[in-house]
């Protein structure tokens, strides 16, 4: 049997709701996207500049460490 994992539990509109890790995820990516075809739009930065910096972070965060 296939059990999801609740992440968080909501209340909306009076009615407790469980949200899965699955769901989560989902909802962070799609207000990500959105942020930034917004800001791109709007043009705060280019695409470009978006590629080169998610690049510098991975390499920040996925950097070997030191021995």
């Amino acid at each position: 049997m296939d059990e999801k994992r609740i992440a968080i539990k909501m209340v909306v509109d009076g009615k407790e709701r469980d949200v899965t890790f699955e769901e989560l995820a989902l909802s962070n990516n799609l207000a990500l996207e959105a942020l930034v075809r917004l800001l791109v739009e709007k043009k705060m930065f280019e695409p470009n500049e978006l590629m080169h910096t998610m690049e510098t972070v991975r390499k920040e965060r996925y950097r070997v460490p030191e021995k």
